[in-house]
């Protein structure tokens, strides 16, 4: 027996409209299928109510229950490592060759660049410690 559920069916609508090319759509469409939270809410308790309303029983599963029964074949397991392990191509001369060709590339770009000296201002004082004047000087 198959029962009518309004908020599995209002889902996939919106799914089917939501995958659509939403410029087609007119913006009354597309208000009519916003739905807040609250409502969403309302809509399940109310299919709730009307699925126990029809009949309907549910049934709490206890935690750790396994959906295999005892006595049939084992969930099937995925076998990782299913193959003889093969044997590792030594890499070594490959890798020397890398580092000599990063080292080569080091040290040709390790160009220094020599600054302009950059005038700086140095405040003279007198003999009390006051400062008399600033004057600008290149080292």
């Amino acid at each position: 027996m198959a029962l009518y559920c309004p908020f599995v069916e209002r889902n996939q609508q919106r799914f089917v409209s939501s995958t659509r090319d939403k410029r087609k759509q007119d913006p009354v469409q597309q208000d009519q299928r916003r739905i807040s939270k609250a409502q969403l809410r309302q809509e399940l308790e109310s299919a709730t109510r009307q699925f126990l309303h029809a009949g309907g029983k549910v049934t709490e599963v206890p935690s750790g229950t396994s959906a295999w029964e005892p006595g049939t074949a084992p969930p099937p397991t995925l076998t990782l490592f299913s193959q003889p392990r093969q044997p590792r191509t030594p890499l070594s001369d490959v890798i020397a060759a890398l580092d000599e060709r990063r080292a080569a590339r080091r040290t040709r770009s390790q160009v220094r660049r020599t600054r302009k000296p950059r005038p700086r201002r140095q405040v003279i004082y007198d003999d009390f410690g006051e400062p008399l004047r600033r004057v600008w000087r290149e080292d």
